[in-house]
């Protein structure tokens, strides 16, 4: 009897050590990509979305993110704008959101970049809507990174209209030059929002006093563009990475910083109608892009903005390789992406990631922190 106990306590050490070892396997896994805050709606609150990420001076990281009010989770809903912090590069978060900026539009402020200028100020970016014949970006200072932000700056003063700048869009050249990319929707009053953007850049070379428009990015084939991003390429060269109806991304590539464009091109970056967002890692200095690759082109999820991929370009977006997915709920609703990198290991990403069966399609923000390892196949 106890050769047999013996016998079948081993099996059941082995059967047991088993279990251990797969669900480490799978622990292991997903601890590469980590789920760190997810913010809901709720009651006065039907939607969040559309933030940004910067590294206070004290260490902190700060997300500034856009806090819907009242009943309304539209694009033309009220809201202002809120922060969360992290006090452990960005694996825990502070319980409650502080309001940063308030609702002095007449429908909203929205969509947020956060940028560290060269002269160490942070500059906060955001949108205040009025109507659909009146969106304007504007620039603060946030001096003393404490409570306190400068009167806000109109960064387009030379046209009216509605432009649209994403959130995590803005970046600050070399030279100084602050560099905004836009997309202006023209609407008549009374008619329905006209989905198709001129895009432009606007730069300021006086640290956000002043602004100036570069010329228009050229549409060749009248396809509908939308919600430019931008990154520096080491030849010096500007990409724009461009949204479009056309199963692909566009892009476009400026090389006087963003004072004229060439005309906007297909690429081989096969999307839906859903924003790219692409940065640049600094340990590796690769290129990294996060998107929809829904099999558009197939038919597969047609217009869905889903799942959610990653990639890396180690020949400055001329291809993409190392592609993982990040979230694959086929009702699921992921775009609109935060990208900011913690030390030499870790990225965090920000975006929208609600559930159009649900009805909270832009309604829910995720932060999620990444292992880059796992990105590129080391682990």
């Amino acid at each position: 009897m106890k050769k047999i106990s013996l016998f079948y306590l081993m099996v059941f050490a082995t059967q047991f050590l088993a279990g251990i070892e797969n669900m480490y396997a799978q622990n292991t896994k997903y601890s590469d990509v980590r789920m760190v805050l997810k913010l809901n709606p709720g009651e006065n609150n039907p939607r969040n979305s559309e933030g940004d990420f910067i590294r206070l001076k004290d260490g902190r990281i700060m997300f500034v993110y856009t806090h819907f009010t009242g009943r309304s989770a539209s694009d033309f809903g009220s809201a202002f704008l809120a922060a969360r912090y992290s006090e452990d590069n960005g694996h825990t978060w502070t319980k409650e959101s502080k309001a940063v900026v308030s609702n002095d539009g007449g429908m909203n402020v929205m969509s947020v970049s956060l940028l560290r200028l060269k002269d160490g100020n942070i500059a906060l970016f955001y949108a205040r809507k009025n109507s659909l014949m009146d969106c304007i970006p504007l620039m603060r200072i946030f001096t003393d990174e404490g409570d306190t932000w400068s009167d806000p700056v109109a960064c387009i003063t030379d046209r009216k209209g509605y432009f649209v700048l994403n959130n995590n869009r803005v970046i600050q050249l070399e030279n100084g030059r602050i560099l905004m990319p836009v997309a202006l929707h023209e609407t008549l009053e009374g008619e329905a929002f006209n989905e198709k953007g001129r895009l432009f850049t606007y730069y300021s070379d006086d640290n956000g006093k002043t602004w100036q428009s570069g010329k228009e990015v050229g549409n060749p084939k009248n396809a509908t563009l939308q919600e430019p991003g931008l990154v520096v390429l080491n030849s010096g060269k500007i990409m724009m990475i461009i949204r479009t109806d056309e199963g692909v991304q566009f892009a476009a590539y400026s090389k006087n910083d963003g004072e004229k464009w060439t005309g906007a091109k297909a690429t081989d970056i096969p999307s839906p109608l859903s924003p790219a967002t692409i940065s640049r890692i600094p340990s590796t200095g690769d290129l990294i892009l996060v998107w929809n690759n829904n099999g558009v082109k197939n038919g597969v999820y047609a217009g869905k903005r889903t799942p959610l991929n990653i990639a890396i370009s180690k020949d400055e977006g001329k291809t993409w390789q190392n592609e993982r997915v990040l979230e694959d709920d086929a009702d699921g609703w992921y775009c609109y992406t935060a990208i900011h990198f913690v030390h030499d290991n870790n990225v965090l990403l920000g975006y929208c990631a609600g559930n159009r069966s649900q009805g909270t399609g832009l309604a829910v923000t995720k932060i999620t922190l990444l292992d880059l390892a796992w990105i590129y196949g080391d682990k």
